[in-house]
């Protein structure tokens, strides 16, 4: 049985999950979550109690919730592509390292705008989760930055799972126009060359129900009742 990925629309960090499969190259199969529609649902809260995406079925029928957990299963099967690293090396602790940060600084950053904008805050509650927010993203960009420095990808020389990460949370600035990323001119280099990645390009693709071209392992997508019957 292929895994499948539950990945969530309109812009979840599903997203990243999707790019680490397409640079993995291994079989797998979607599931679309619209939000927050479909996740609240009690179908979904069979896969996900938590009703959030992503999820993963795996392909012995076992189910891991959590965007790092599920880069983390992929990165332990990329390892000769060097998406992830073997335990107990210093690049498995530098890639973990990077992904804490992006999973609770960067991410974290945006929480208060989504909030802001989800829930239709006005006035003076609008206002405060606004202005906590901004400064927050503005802050994690200037870390980001300078954690980057002048390498190619996040860790260095080689793409890794923490880049297929980034960039799907990176575009949420798109949204909500905090920042002029061109002022990160490191993170602008690696945003635009994310963004003319062929496995990001398709992850835009599928998000936006067009017909994307996959290079990795795509076998289709199928829908929620068909994730179900495969639970063990």
């Amino acid at each position: 049985m292929n895994p499948i990925l539950c990945y969530g629309v309109p812009s979840g960090c599903s997203f990243g999950s999707i790019v680490a499969l397409e640079w993995l190259g291994k079989p797998y199969q979607l599931c679309r979550v619209e939000m927050p529609e479909m996740v609240t649902t009690e179908e979904f809260r069979r896969i996900n109690p938590v009703a959030e995406t992503p999820s993963l079925l795996t392909n012995t029928g076992d189910v891991i919730s959590e965007s790092i957990a599920i880069l983390s299963h992929i990165g332990a099967q990329g390892i000769e592509q060097k998406l992830g690293f073997a335990q107990g090396t210093r690049e498995f602790d530098q890639l973990n390292q990077m992904l804490a940060f992006l999973n609770t600084t960067f991410f974290g950053a945006f929480a208060p705008l989504w909030h802001a904008l989800e829930h239709s805050a006005e006035g003076a509650k609008k206002e405060a989760l606004t202005h906590y927010g901004r400064g927050a993203v503005e802050r994690a960009h200037i870390a980001l930055e300078a954690m980057l420095g002048n390498k190619e990808w996040l860790l260095g020389k080689q793409r890794t799972l923490a880049d297929a990460y980034f960039i799907g949370i990176a575009r949420w600035n798109e949204y909500h126009k905090v920042v002029d990323r061109r002022d990160y001119p490191g993170l602008q280099r690696l945003y635009n060359k994310l963004e003319a990645d062929q496995a990001v390009i398709f992850a835009h693709a599928i998000e936006r129900q067009e017909v994307g071209a996959s290079n990795g392992g795509f076998q289709g997508e199928i829908g929620l009742s068909d994730v179900l019957a495969r639970l063990k």
